[in-house]
């Protein structure tokens, strides 16, 4: 359509929905991931005892099952005995064709913000504490008692590595405009687990109260996103897309 918009492009906005390509890309970055394994559902109803021990072995337990392709805790399931996974399985299979099955992190939940074209910049971050085992769907939507703290008090080398590691990540996917990268922190060990190239966005959501803890209000924030928008759709017009 030729139209100025806000946030991630075609192919960045597809990787950053499909997790597997979007975990690919990120180890292809050098940045730490927990251990995975994607299956297919033609795969696992072939051959589901394969399957498994591929899991046992690479992965162990506790381990988490989601479908590749979705967002908001959608579809996972925590595996806590080898008996679970088919039915874990089954269920991620409802929502994709396949499945990622990752090695669970012990640790804090840490979110960054990043804001940016090419020189993106990072927030500082923040800490999801659920008040149920993990952020399901049913912690994030529709109970209370989840806590967003935002910004986290983090060693000031530690905030740095996560800013440095949401920028990198940002770029790995070739995001632009916007992004918040969720991570995993087991001590002072950060593990990247996935960034949302369309993030929360009321005033009380993570990104925007992270841009705030950093003295960007919410409407700077928003005429921010809008000039980064619009420089893209400038660089877009300038482009030529077969010879002259």
């Amino acid at each position: 359509l030729g139209l100025p918009y806000v946030g991630a492009g075609v192919a960045a906005s597809a990787v950053g929905m499909d997790k597997a390509l979007m975990k690919a890309l990120f180890r292809q970055a050098g940045l730490p991931t927990a251990e995975f394994v994607v299956i297919s559902k033609a795969r696992w109803q072939r051959e589901p005892q394969a399957v498994e021990a591929e899991i046992r072995e690479r992965l162990g337990l506790p381990c988490f099952v989601k479908p590749a392709n979705l967002g908001s805790s959608v579809g996972i399931s925590k595996v806590k005995v080898w008996g679970d996974l088919p039915r874990a399985l089954a269920e991620a299979f409802r929502y994709d064709h396949k499945a990622l099955v990752e090695r669970a992190v012990a640790g804090r939940e840490i979110e960054v913000a990043v804001l940016g074209n090419h020189d993106p910049i990072a927030s500082p971050p923040g800490e999801v504490v659920p008040h149920r085992e993990f952020y399901d769907y049913r912690a994030k939507y529709l109970e209370e008692g989840t806590r967003l703290v935002a910004p986290v008090a983090l060693p000031t080398a530690l905030e740095r590595q996560l800013q440095e590691m949401a920028i990198a990540a940002f770029r790995a996917i070739d995001c632009a405009g916007m992004a918040r990268v969720d991570f995993f922190l087991a001590g002072e060990e950060p593990v990247v687990n996935e960034i949302n190239t369309i993030p929360g966005f009321t005033p009380i959501s993570m990104y925007p109260r992270l841009w705030e803890a950093a003295g960007l209000g919410y409407r700077e924030l928003i005429t921010r996103l809008i000039e980064l928008g619009l420089e893209r759709h400038r660089e877009r017009q300038g482009r030529l897309y077969a010879p002259e």
